[in-house]
């Protein structure tokens, strides 16, 4: 397959949607796309997604449904052949465990991940108001920050500055070149404002997914290096900004800046909830 034919559209044409409105992928569709040579070398990989869901407490049957389909053989006679039905948390697991190196394994790993995300964060995700969700993502960002400030210690980012240059890497990827300094400008902040404070859900998300691939990349890799690991958090910033792009998003630093920070809305919480 030639790596320019490469979109978005790859997995949303092989996506399918049941009687109750549920999406899902067929394995044996996918095992293609993700270009395995047969259905019986991508099973590996299938089982190793279920026990990644497994042992992440998560009921593997609500991801990864097994099922028996009949499909046409060359003379008009029909035969019986196993599959999976999986969801999108399912595909997201099986690409994970794929080769990096493969254009189209990174690109599924961008996609699958998008709407994922959310589902990991909370199950009611979409009923939540703005607010909800600001603060729901803002949590999940404060967490994996953590995580990511470690793996990229791991890499050789030690002193304060260098993981402030290291950071700033990863959002000129995701915003187009822009550095930390240039978003508050164009968010109107002051210095000591914090620049995850004051975005929308869409935006944290964003910024959630870069922080997590990028602190994945570095462990599964075992980068070593300042520039080494700068250059990851870059080109990882770059691939969720394309995937955007491709999915007909707005770019990030386009989108509007809310109100409220989120220390007002936890403040605001804190007085409806004061326990």
């Amino acid at each position: 397959m030639n790596s320019k034919t490469f979109s978005i559209d790859l997995f949303e044409n092989i996506k399918h949607v049941n009687e109750y409105q549920q999406e899902y992928w067929s394995a044996r569709e996918l095992f293609k796309i993700l270009e395995y040579t047969e259905y019986g070398k991508f099973v590996p990989a299938i089982k190793r997604a279920m026990n990644a869901c497994k042992n992440s407490n998560i009921p593997v049957e609500d991801h990864f449904a097994q099922v028996s389909e009949m499909v046409p053989l060359g003379s008009g006679a029909e035969r019986e052949v196993e599959n999976y039905y999986l969801s999108r948390y399912a595909c997201y697991l099986i690409v994970q465990n794929g080769d990096p190196r493969k254009e189209i394994i990174a690109l599924g790993q961008t996609y699958f991940a998008v709407k994922t995300r959310q589902q990991e964060l909370i199950e009611n995700y979409e009923e939540l108001t703005e607010d909800q969700k600001r603060l729901s993502i803002r949590n999940e960002i404060k967490k994996h920050n953590t995580a990511l400030a470690d793996a990229a210690h791991d890499a050789g980012v030690i002193k304060p500055l260098d993981y402030a240059i290291f950071q700033n890497y990863g959002y000129m990827g995701l915003y187009g070149g822009l550095k930390a300094k240039d978003i508050k400008e164009r968010k109107g902040l002051s210095k000591s404002q914090d620049i995850l404070d004051y975005m929308g859900s869409t935006e944290l998300a964003a910024n959630l997914f870069r922080a997590t691939q990028t602190e994945e990349k570095l462990r599964r890799e075992n980068v070593q290096g300042k520039s080494a690991a700068n250059q990851v958090h870059y080109e990882v910033g770059s691939k969720v900004r394309q995937t955007i792009k491709d999915l007909g998003g707005t770019m990030p630093e386009d989108l509007p800046t809310p109100e409220k920070s989120i220390k007002q809305i936890e403040s605001e919480q804190k007085k409806l909830d004061p326990k």
